[in-house]
């Protein structure tokens, strides 16, 4: 661990960073559109306790309807005052001259009949989005419909454009996207304005941005099961994953500017658990996936072992799993997703796999009526042994992407070749920041460095790896700054570089807990520093003999310096407005007290080893000091379960 001199000096750096920050502390990545005083060229979203009413045509996507609900919430929630939402159709527009004389119109280019009667009224120049994957586009415009002089207008390429322009300006105005799900204050304005050259984005960096829930067994599971079902869970599954639970994260992953899920399957099986799961998902405007080892929409083992027969083999067994999955795919068919292709499992080799993929490839042509399969999303996920297949020579049809992996640890095994990088299918990354597997799970504490992961990524988008990113978040928490970072990296990889990804954690740190500059400079050295103690070793790693108790006082240095970062973040912690404590604990109090119980209960074990060796009777101290840690680390999880009367 660093001293204490050049801790401090990283905090300077970090300050010094701040100089090239390109937005306020609420628009982390994002060109900054929203204004809390009025202005020469500024349209009020709320001004003197009166908020301008937002439009909708009511044939615009289900997910834009409900994420404009969202969007009149999240200004209640700001300034007290909630917008009225009214549809509107264009055979009623006479209705408007009593409505107000301002608005704010929201919809989707080519589905909202309002959107597209007030381009061609106004002859709005939409062309720097027509037609792109999730752009947008906001600005002021005078007299767009009959009785609305002036309306800021809010338009998307398609529905998540439109989506994500609505929660963009959200997160502006001072809604973070982990509002609830990790207790995130909201920043009270009483006024808010947008200029009217407003905010606007071109397509993401990234096609499909994805989280995966993985490992979520135990503490996911269990706390799903207590609070989103009556403690049975789902009929034939037992999973408590049901789509009580998934809309909360589909509203996260939106909000985030994901568009992409892999879900939960240790013992859940998504399109069973709960029949609205899969509509819920397409009616939000998530694209559904399933992980490297699930092919065709069916979750694997589970549902197999529900309706299997047979053996999981191709090779001996190929009707039965043919069958199989026929069934997820005319399951999946009405919704968007993107298709898992190829088969783990063992006795497989390149012959039999390349039949498995013509195989399924013959499935979508079926089910989907067509002879041509090339438009349906599709990937192949070159994960451990399956690499292994791709470098022996087998190869998947150019219109699949190819996922290539990381080593479990973060560090990207292979990357397209230049002769790899012209396949119409492209490229993505599957990334861990959770692992369970060979040779040690990590899973407990936050562990990887957003430096590394940055550096990792910046290469993916070097050789042009951007068809697909997912990022294994395990039970998710306490991932959230770094699923927010992976995120972030996907939608506008161009924003960020070496000298910058450091003001991410500042511009977080005064988001979430509304802290000032001087303290989210101090957050951010604390974060830098616990997980890169984490990187160099993974807690679970951890040992009495880890670091030197008789060289360099190595082991007394570490433990000096996690003391540190407790004094500071309990310092910190104490500071806060006491909305914004919980969110505190959660994501950053919690990880460093736990990381530093953890720490010091090893190095004490170590100790007390020694000093019994050499006969002394200290031995006895540090026993109880490891008794001591242990007890105090069984009062930090009692802390976090009592959190908000229980709610984790």
């Amino acid at each position: 661990m660093v001293s204490s001199c050049r801790r401090w000096a990283y905090v300077t750096s970090v300050a010094l960073g701040l100089l090239a920050l390109t937005g306020g502390a609420f628009a982390i990545g994002q060109e900054t559109c929203v204004a809390f005083k009025s202005g020469q060229s500024t349209f009020p979203i709320v001004s003197n306790r009166k908020a301008t009413p937002i439009l909708v045509s009511p044939d615009e996507w289900p997910g834009v309807q409900r994420a404009a609900t969202d969007f009149a919430s999240d200004i209640q929630q700001v300034t007290g005052i909630k917008p009225t939402l009214r549809n509107i159709t264009t055979s009623n527009l006479q209705s408007l001259a009593s409505l107000a004389t301002n608005a704010i119109i929201v919809g989707t280019l080519g589905k909202s009949a309002l959107i597209d009667e007030v381009v061609n009224r106004t002859k709005l120049d939409v062309s720097s989005i027509q037609g792109k994957w999730e752009a947008f586009l906001a600005k002021e415009v005078s007299n767009p419909l009959p009785g609305i002089k002036s309306a800021y207008v809010i338009v998307g390429a398609d529905k998540r454009g439109t989506i994500f322009a609505l929660y963009d300006h959200s997160e502006q105005f001072g809604v973070s996207p982990w509002y609830w799900w990790a207790d995130a204050p909201t920043t009270k304005h009483s006024d808010i304005f947008v200029t009217s050259s407003g905010c606007s984005h071109g397509s993401p960096t990234v096609q499909y941005r994805a989280i995966f829930l993985n490992d979520e067994q135990p503490a996911l599971q269990n706390w799903a099961m207590e609070k989103f079902t009556n403690g049975t869970g789902a009929a034939l599954t037992g999973s408590p994953f049901n789509h009580f639970f998934y809309t909360k994260l589909f509203e996260l992953i939106l909000r985030l500017k994901g568009n992409h899920l892999w879900p939960a399957q240790w013992s859940s099986a998504f399109g069973v658990d709960d029949p609205q799961n899969q509509a819920l998902a397409d009616w939000y405007g998530i694209v559904m996936g399933t992980s490297h080892e699930e092919p065709m929409m069916r979750s694997i083992p589970v549902e197999w072992n529900l309706f299997g027969v047979g053996q999981w083999d191709y090779g001996t067994n190929q009707q039965f799993i043919y069958n199989f999955w026929v069934n997820g795919t005319e399951r999946a068919k009405p919704y968007e997703n993107m298709f898992t292709v190829g088969m783990r499992g063992n006795g497989q080799n390149i012959q039999l796999l390349e039949k498995v993929v013509s195989d399924q490839r013959q499935i979508l042509m079926d089910v989907y009526n067509t002879s041509d399969v090339t438009h349906i999303p599709q990937v192949w996920t070159l994960y451990k042994e399956v690499e292994g297949y791709y470098d022996d020579g087998m190869r998947v049809p150019d219109d699949i992407a190819l996922m290539w992996t990381d080593d479990n640890w973060g560090n990207i095994r292979r990357l397209p070749l230049p002769s790899e990088r012209n396949r119409t299918g492209g490229a993505g990354v599957y990334y861990h920041i959770d692992y369970v597997g060979d040779p040690r799970d990590y899973k407990w504490i936050t562990s990887s460095q957003i430096e590394k992961t940055y550096e990792q990524m910046s290469l993916a988008v070097a050789r042009n790896a951007v068809r697909i990113w997912v990022l294994n978040v395990g039970d998710m928490k306490p991932y959230e700054m770094h699923t927010e970072f992976f995120l972030t990296l996907a939608w506008d990889a161009d924003r960020w570089t070496p000298a910058n990804i450091n003001d991410f954690v500042v511009s977080w740190a005064q988001r979430e807990f509304h802290v000032s500059q001087q303290d989210a400079v101090e957050v951010a050295a604390l974060i830098h520093n616990v997980t890169r103690h984490n990187m160099r070793r993974k807690p679970e790693l951890l040992n009495s003999t880890t670091y030197s108790l008789v060289n360099y006082r190595e082991a007394e240095t570490i433990m000096d310096e996690m003391n540190n970062m407790v004094a500071a973040s309990t310092r910190l912690y104490n500071s806060l407005p006491v909305n914004a404590q919980a969110a505190f604990f959660e994501m950053v109090h919690h990880p460093i007290q736990a990381t530093a119980t953890l720490t010091n209960m090893w190095i004490a074990a170590g100790i007390n080893n020694l000093r019994a060796s050499q006969a002394r009777l200290s031995a006895n101290d540090y026993a109880t000091q490891v008794e001591n840690l242990f007890l105090h680390d069984a009062e930090l999880e009692k802390n976090y379960h009592t959190l908000l009367d229980g709610k984790w």
